[in-house]
């Protein structure tokens, strides 16, 4: 077992291949946290925590006389409240008469093999060939008698903990709960943390942004109904002395697709807290008696040898334990997109001849964007009637996909399920399917409303009418999209004093839909996309194996989105493609920065010259040589882009490294300056590798410590591919 329970110092000790995390219950069974970091076999670290009697903290009622014990100035495994600690807190309840408190005691526990589930929202899975524990702690309030379950989930040879909580109502009346988080991780020393997270706007996800923890409350949340373009469900801690190849590093991550909270405070001792969960805003869920609340998992990891390391983790965990799709490691096609070719102005005609054009450049697979269903001539219509307009697609959708698999192409499509337009037929029969608040004008975003994912009425429908179009043709592919923030929320179905849980209840619902059309077509390749990357998050991808990076397709632009991805996600879920944003870049190098994804088309191949029609079909046989290595490999990032610099530069090395491949794209050219070195990452130093565009062999030493010489005399935003192969071993 990699969970043991010490009887009598009365630990819980959690262990990976590389680490420890130990918990403690203490005295008048409060549950401390002692450790997390690199592996121990200390059977109890409590002797760290020193006590004294601090101004102002007070003393829990059992520790009247001991002015020495005050929860705020001691590491706990999940808060109180009202109890003394003022510091950020894992829970907020409004108990039956009104009175905000929680004093969970330890109760008991149970240690089992294998993988805890979670019956509402989705989680990490285990397979067979992983080694994995659950853990569940029970904290009780003897008062109010409300029970909160902690949930780990070890996963011994991936080096990941998860952590999920669940609130039962065991009291006579009903409750509010307020605020729920999935986890709590306190440092008895934090002043020299920095935290690091992925900030953004539509068109520019998941920048780097790393700054020093200071004596407030840091919140990296979203409030817009989704994980959103601002913020990611991620957040690093780390040391400020942390590069990519050494130093400790702390990751938590949620999983969860909605508003989401994370909250790091350095308080007056130099304590740092970092809480995950659930955001708190217009949260406000009410628990009858025996009701429980699951709130969403967060996947934790450590690692002391740095950010790369902490990124293979996290990659490596995402390919194998959080989405079932067979897509997963399967091969999956070189698409086209139709939405720049056409936007909204085209019929069947004009497809089947963007997919004979397609075919001469070597993609695999046609996706037929927005326009295609209701009376959908532009965004101001349509949305909700999921049927095909036969004004567009004259022959029948099962006769157009007919004949694009006849050109030797698959098929794909597009829907945006949980939106409505007000001109629909939709929203003329059910407007009260829409989010309204009564009597108040609702609030329009691309001219579109957001349904009541809530109710089971309009769940029912979107399973019905999206599986309706999925099984009447041969469809290979769907692009699920929304594109808009959730505002005006209300429900109809609910009465007024629960309108607090409609955020969450969405949350519900959006995933109960994912489970009735995701999961019942298992050969269906599906996409995610939020106008882009705006709901990019664990929780999308235990349902989507790839989801649409950004809408914003610039290939110097893509260079610090795919960095900022990486620290958490793996290139096979990055969707990437070449489109013809930047005339003046060379579609070599858009295909280059495109092959750090999943690698497609974004274009109207019909305008396409044959020089460039044929340089597509070489840089599709590319990535197809490459695709392996890409999607299976281990991410390196050589360069910082959001640094000065005049080289962007990545690299992917097979598991058994023996193949790697790197890409540099130029992105700065000096006059007269010094010769750039890309140094290599991740190779075996002892093996020589031929490089096929140096034409020799070079050791893996010298490419790690010497590195590739990148020409000068060329034209800007120039881009190099090096594909590097074990040749043999040294002979020293």
């Amino acid at each position: 077992m990699s969970i043991y329970y010490n009887e009598v110092a009365r630990t819980f000790t959690l262990h990976t291949k590389h680490t420890s995390y130990q918990m403690k219950v203490g005295p008048s069974n409060y549950l401390f946290h002692l450790y997390y970091g690199p592996s121990m076999t200390d059977p109890d670290l409590d002797y760290q925590i020193m006590q004294y009697d601090r101004g102002f903290s007070g003393n829990p009622y059992e520790y009247r006389n001991k002015r020495t014990f005050s929860l705020d100035a001691l590491p706990q495994e999940f808060t109180t409240l009202q109890q003394g600690d003022f510091r950020i807190s894992s829970i907020e309840i409004s108990n039956s008469d009104g009175s905000y408190s929680f004093n969970g005691h330890f109760k008991d526990y149970t240690i089992t093999k294998g993988k805890y589930k979670l019956d509402t929202l989705p989680s990490s899975f285990a397979t067979d060939r992983d080694t994995v524990d659950s853990l569940e702690i029970t904290l009780e309030d003897e008062i109010s008698k409300i029970e909160v379950t902690l949930l780990y989930g070890v996963f011994e040879e991936a080096d990941i903990i998860t952590r999920a909580v669940k609130v039962r109502n065991n009291g006579n009346g009903r409750i509010h709960l307020k605020k729920i988080m999935s986890t709590c991780l306190d440092f008895v020393n934090g002043s020299d943390l920095e935290i690091v997270n992925l900030h953004g706007r539509y068109g520019q996800e998941r920048n780097f942004e790393r700054q020093r923890l200071t004596h407030h409350i840091h919140t990296i949340s979203s409030g817009r109904g989704s994980s959103s373009h601002q913020q990611n469900p991620f957040v690093m801690l780390c040391k400020e002395n942390t590069t990519e190849d050494a130093g400790d590093c702390y990751g938590a991550t949620l999983v969860y697709s909605g508003n989401f909270l994370a909250e790091v405070e350095l308080d007056q001792y130099n304590q740092a807290r970092l809480l995950m969960g659930i955001n708190s805003k217009q949260f406000n869920f009410i628990l009858n008696p025996k009701d429980v609340f699951e709130a969403p998992e967060v996947l934790m990891t450590f690692t002391d040898l740095g950010f790369t390391s902490l990124s293979h983790t996290y990659h490596d965990f995402f390919r194998q334990n959080m989405c079932e799709s067979k897509f997963v490691h399967g091969e999956r096609p070189i698409l086209i997109n139709t939405w720049e070719a056409t936007f909204f102005d085209f019929d069947d005609t004009k497809l089947i001849e963007i997919a004979k054009a397609a075919k001469n450049m070597g993609v695999e697979l046609m996706v037929m964007d927005d326009g295609w269903f209701g009376d959908r001539m532009d965004d101001n219509a349509g949305l909700g009637d999921w049927v095909v307009n036969k004004k567009k697609i004259r022959c029948g959708l099962n006769e157009l996909v007919k004949q694009i698999n006849d050109i030797g192409l698959k098929f794909g499509i597009w829907f945006e399920p949980e939106m409505v337009s007000e001109d629909s037929d939709l929203y003329r029969a059910h407007p009260d399917w829409a989010m309204q608040i009564p009597g108040r004008p609702a609030v329009r975003s691309r001219n579109q409303l957001v349904l009541d994912l809530t109710r089971k009425d309009v769940q029912d429908y979107l399973i019905e009418s999206v599986n309706a179009v999925l099984d009447s043709a041969n469809i290979y592919y769907m692009k699920w999209d929304v594109n808009r923030s959730v505002t005006d929320i209300f429900s109809n179905e609910l009465p007024p004093e629960q309108q607090g849980e409609v955020y969450h209840r969405y949350i519900l619902g959006l995933y109960r839909i994912l489970d009735g059309i995701v999961k019942t077509h298992p050969d269906i390749l599906f996409e995610g996309c939020s106008g882009g990357g705006g709901r990019y998050d664990p929780g999308m991808l235990t349902y989507f194996p790839q989801y649409w990076n950004s809408d914003n397709t610039k290939p110097i632009d893509n260079l610090k989105l795919h960095y900022g991805t990486s620290f958490l996600y793996p290139i096979c879920t990055m969707g990437a493609h070449v489109s013809e944003a930047n005339p003046n870049i060379s579609i070599t190098t858009k295909a280059c920065v495109a092959m750090c994804g999943t690698f497609g088309y974004e274009l109207d191949a019909t305008k396409l010259s044959k020089k460039e029609i044929a340089e597509c079909r070489r840089q599709s046989r590319l990535f197809k040589k490459y695709r392996p290595i890409i999607f299976e490999g281990d991410y390196y990032r050589l360069t910082n882009p959001f640094h000065p610099g005049n080289l962007s530069a990545w690299q992917s090395v097979s598991k058994d490294k023996k193949e790697s491949l790197i890409s540099v794209v130029v992105t700065n050219l000096t006059v007269n300056g010094p010769q750039e070195y890309i140094l290599a990452k991740g190779l075996n130093p002892d093996w020589f590798y031929y490089v096929d565009q140096l034409d020799m062999e070079i050791s893996g030493s010298a490419l790690m410590h010497i590195g590739i010489p990148i020409p000068r005399e060329i034209p800007e935003y120039t881009s190099f591919q090096y594909h590097l192969k074990h040749k043999r071993k040294s002979n020293k």
